[in-house]
């Protein structure tokens, strides 16, 4: 059994909750320096992520061809029904065979370059790609003072738990 599915989907439902907790201003909020992003184009990046693999053409997957709906970082509701889009559609895929080869094309800062994966390579980098930015989003609520109760938001599962020794 491939776990990328449901590992993503859990992964994802932590956007599913932050969105039912925050307000659309604390969402859209761009007063957090030093770059002055906001959780909502975060939340946004991450699902124009998923989207973007959901657009295969001739197994290929085109990462830079996002399409940024602004709309998704302003609006918990809007958000939370892209999240729900995504969640269908890599729920969509169980069963099906992911080992598929494709080509992924990205700029790693050089420019475009075509990269040969498998689909389920592709969605294991998204989900990491997810919580790097869970972890990002963490830094932006705690300077806004928003706490979240979530433990593991933000941290790869094989990052080394904290022992506090009292």
């Amino acid at each position: 059994m491939n776990i990328v599915i449901p590992s993503t989907v859990v992964t994802l439902n932590k956007s599913r909750f932050l969105l039912s907790e925050l307000s659309n201003e604390q969402l859209s909020d761009v007063s957090i320096p030093p770059y002055f992003s906001s959780v909502g184009s975060h939340i946004r990046h991450i699902l124009d992520f998923y989207d973007c693999i959901f657009d295969v053409a001739s197994n290929e997957v085109d990462l830079t061809a996002r399409k940024r709906n602004l709309d998704v970082e302003n609006c918990c509701d809007t958000a939370a029904c892209y999240l729900d889009s995504i969640i269908n559609k890599l729920q969509g895929l169980e069963g099906k065979d992911l080992r598929q080869e494709i080509v992924v094309i990205d700029d790693l800062g050089l420019g475009k370059t075509k990269i040969d994966y498998t689909f389920s390579a592709l969605l294991a980098q998204a989900n990491s790609h997810t919580i790097h930015h869970y972890a990002i989003i963490s830094y932006i609520l705690d300077r806004l003072g928003v706490a979240i109760e979530d433990t593991t938001f933000g941290y790869n599962p094989t990052t080394p738990k904290q022992v506090i020794v009292e």
